[in-house]
């Protein structure tokens, strides 16, 4: 025997509006079907609502207006549509206060914008040292890689983040890893004159020696950048 479908909602307004007939029938089943339908619509668009002015708030670098929106009901993990969350537009505009707020509320440390940039990526590249450590803390993942397979090491390398490349290496980030194009840490840090990043580096057992994909080693890359300070530390040790 066959089961019988079960009718649905739509289905079961109109057998009331045919077993009852009548124009008064039909307005009150109509409305009551349009109710129906609408309330998770409104909810829906009250919930994107809330999320607009938690992220328009973290734009403006507005801690008040962020907590607002959350205590409103706004998901900590709302994203733009570029995919940035609160917490990525506070760290790309500068705001460590809003970027610590949005951290202790919760959000996920490993949520990437569409172009895969993490929050670990971006306080990194802007030596937000403190953000750095609450995020590691919060298990960031150091191995993540953008869309220009970048990761937090090499934006904190080549920027001469020093503190937060430490950070890193404490973190058990290998001063020897190879990157894009066989790039190490201190390829990156020499190819924009970053001495003190490359001391660190170095204290840390990074190699000198080690070539990318082109077969150059940091010296070779300094000198291509033309970038002296960064020849002149490094040439010693090529002489070793």
């Amino acid at each position: 025997m066959e089961m019988q479908s079960v009718p649905d909602n739509f289905t079961c307004w109109m057998a009331v509006i045919l077993r009852f007939g009548g124009n008064a029938i039909w307005r009150i089943a109509m409305l009551a079907w349009l109710g129906f339908v609408a309330l998770p619509h409104n909810a829906l668009a009250q919930e994107e609502s809330v999320n607009a002015r938690l992220l328009a708030s973290a734009r403006a670098g507005d801690q008040a207006g962020v907590a607002r929106a959350i205590a409103d009901g706004a998901s900590v993990n709302a994203r733009s549509r570029v995919g940035e969350s609160a917490l990525v537009i506070a760290l790309k505009n500068d705001k460590p206060a809003l970027a610590m707020d949005m951290i202790n509320a919760g959000t996920d440390v490993n949520l990437a914008a569409a172009n895969g940039v993490t929050p670990l990526m971006a306080a990194a590249h802007a030596g937000q040292t403190d953000i750095v450590r609450a995020l590691l803390a919060k298990g960031a993942d150091v191995s993540a890689v953008d869309r220009l397979k970048k990761n937090a090491m090499t934006y904190a390398a080549g920027q001469g983040q020093t503190d937060v490349v430490v950070l890193l290496l404490h973190a058990g980030v290998d001063p020897n890893a190879v990157y894009a194009h066989d790039l190490t840490a201190l390829m990156w840090a020499a190819g924009y004159g970053k001495t003190e990043t490359i001391q660190a580096l170095l204290a840390a057992g990074a190699k000198p020696e080690l070539r990318d994909d082109r077969g150059k080693t940091a010296l070779d890359i300094a000198r291509e950048q033309n970038v002296a300070a960064a020849v002149k530390l490094l040439e010693p040790l090529a002489r070793r």
